[in-house]
């Protein structure tokens, strides 16, 4: 068995920021990593993926893009080459190819038990991200065998769906990147649509991202929100990372031939049952996407940046279908293939300590688990809304670091 200070279970931006933070307080730590660094990026995105947030974006503690493109979106192999960069610039402890089978407590410390052998360490850092269990609904079982279904992790190209009709089944931006792209590769594509976040790449000559980011609306904590829990619930934004700077909607969609349907609700054999909310739910992220640059304006109206960015101006509604489709037959419309892009559910299976609730979801307090010595890195708006994003850890990591610092002192101290 061997020993070390803290254990970090995972080597993405989470994983690799943490590292960074504890090498600064001088803890002795070591990251287990399943696969290789970024190993997510490297097994479970599709081939043509850009990421919606610019170059800028991406800062890590002690590490930011240096390139001459800071307004561009990095490739798939670009993201790739960037969190190797980092790992070797900070000299991450990392024992790659180190599944983790089971964590547990053992007297004050924990035992971590892996493919490589058992470690004993007094405290783990949680940095497996929000991202791990496709989130696939039970009624998918209901379908016919000659239906073809896989998640939004296992897609990866237009060649690897069989000829004819697919029924993308969420609108957020896997789910919109993916019917984008099968509808220019010849499909037919149908898009079913739920609770979305609508948003233009570009408001007023500047990257949305931007003027959030400069506006301070992703420095927003848990406590600025009313309703944490569905904050945390939230779909992923609408965005789409190209060298274009193109926006990406159930309009675009539209025009280019996609046809969007409500919110897929039960299956049947060859038959989906479908929502009558489509133009609700549609109207409703029209709605909040018009508060959001309202906001904008109001703080543009107040900043610099008012003399570079154009009026202020608004967007189309979401154009909706003159008769609402109640279901999908699947065999008369030639769908042969289904993509659930219905977002994803943590998996915690290995963690043998009670800090789970009751759908499964750490019960934590802005990534302080409710057991000592135990932390959680890169859930979605753990600490601020920027949380899950590549730009949001590092903020994440130096305060956890500080308080994972204070609770060994404390320890050391109470043992002494």
């Amino acid at each position: 068995m061997r020993h070390t200070t803290t254990i970090i279970i995972g080597a993405g931006q989470a994983g690799l920021a943490m590292s960074h933070c504890l090498t600064e307080q001088n803890i002795d730590h070591v990251v287990l990593e399943r696969g290789q660094v970024a190993n997510s990026w490297r097994t479970e995105r599709w081939d043509s993926l850009r990421l919606l947030s610019p170059n800028w974006q991406s800062r890590l503690p002690g590490y930011t893009y240096q390139g001459s493109d800071p307004d561009g979106f990095r490739t798939l192999d670009e993201t790739i080459q960037f969190f190797d960069g980092y790992s070797s610039q900070i000299n991450a402890p990392i024992e790659t190819e180190t599944g983790v089978l089971g964590v547990e407590p053992y007297g004050d410390d924990y035992l971590v038990r892996t493919t490589q052998g058992d470690w004993l360490c007094r405290s783990v850092v949680i940095a497996t991200g929000c991202m791990s269990t496709p989130n696939i609904p039970a009624f998918a079982r209901d379908l016919t065998s000659d239906i073809r279904t896989l998640s939004s992790k296992a897609y990866r190209n237009p060649e690897q769906i069989e000829e004819g009709g697919v029924l993308v089944v969420g609108p957020s931006a896997s789910g919109i990147q993916i019917a984008q792209e099968l509808q220019s590769a010849g499909r037919n594509v149908t898009l079913s649509v739920g609770e979305h976040v609508r948003l233009p790449r570009t408001y007023r000559g500047l990257d949305i991202l931007k003027l959030m980011d400069l506006a301070g609306v992703f420095d927003h904590t848990i406590h600025d929100v009313d309703d944490l829990n569905r904050v945390r619930r939230l779909p992923s934004m609408q965005l789409i990372g190209s060298p274009t700077r193109d926006t990406i909607s159930l309009n675009s969609l539209q025009t280019s031939g996609v046809e969007i349907v409500g919110r897929s609700m039960g299956a049947r054999d060859n038959c989906v049952q479908l929502s009558g909310s489509l133009s609700n739910v549609c109207q409703l992220a029209d709605l909040k996407m018009n508060r959001l640059l309202r906001t904008l304006d109001g703080w543009i109206d107040q900043s610099d940046v008012r003399e570079i960015c154009l009026e202020a101006y608004d967007l189309a509604p979401t154009r909706m279908p003159e008769t609402p489709c109640l279901s999908l037959d699947l065999k008369d419309r030639g769908i042969k293939t289904i993509i659930w892009a219905t977002g994803f559910r943590p998996d915690y299976s290995w963690l043998n300590v009670p800090v789970l609730d009751g759908r499964g979801r750490l019960r934590h307090d802005g990534g302080i688990v409710s057991a000592p010595g135990l932390y959680a890195m890169g859930l979605s708006f753990m600490r601020k809304r920027k949380s899950n994003f590549i730009d949001g850890v590092a903020d994440d990591a130096r305060a956890l670091s500080l308080h994972l610092n204070a609770y060994l002192s404390a320890a050391a101290a109470q043992a002494a």
